[in-house]
């Protein structure tokens, strides 16, 4: 169904119940899938049940652009909310910055060696000390200064 490597990640929440963990990795099971990943907390206080389950596409018997519909009869009695994200998917982000470099370094290189994955076209800042730095990394810099006319009260 997919390329190699390629995983299906699902966020959700709802109130905690019994058979929730169960019926969810019963889905990926009867559709051929290979759990990678799970981890699940619930809040005792509020009685909220959160899950972060990944698994692998290949050899699931689902198309991808078809598990949400097929998942969503297990999601209505439940009363969930739930993302399914993939791990091909690689977001564009702009990075905002004030006068510390580190977190800018940080950032860039991780997405330099492939640890972040992500875009990232565009750095913002107020102040533009950090330019050099952006430019280096191949990234375009846009300096807003903020002034006693433009900062908000």
């Amino acid at each position: 169904m997919s390329g190699k490597g390629v995983t299906a990640i699902l966020l959700l929440s709802c109130p905690d119940r019994r058979g929730l963990v169960a019926g969810i990795s019963d889905f990926i099971f009867r559709n051929e899938g290979n759990i990678i990943y799970a981890d699940q907390h619930t809040d005792p206080e509020g009685g909220v049940f959160l899950l972060r389950i990944e698994w692998e596409l290949e050899g699931f018997r689902i198309p991808r652009e078809e598990i949400g519909e097929a998942f969503r009869p297990i999601t209505e009695p439940f009363e969930m909310t739930w993302e399914l994200h993939f791990s091909d998917y690689v977001p564009r982000v702009a990075i905002f910055v004030s006068r510390m470099e580190h977190c800018l370094y940080d950032l860039l290189w991780r997405q330099r060696v492939g640890e972040f994955k992500a875009e990232i076209p565009l750095v913002v800042s107020n102040h533009p000390h950090l330019q050099p730095v952006a430019e280096n990394f191949g990234v375009e810099y846009h300096c807003y200064r903020i002034t006693a006319e433009t900062k908000a009260t």
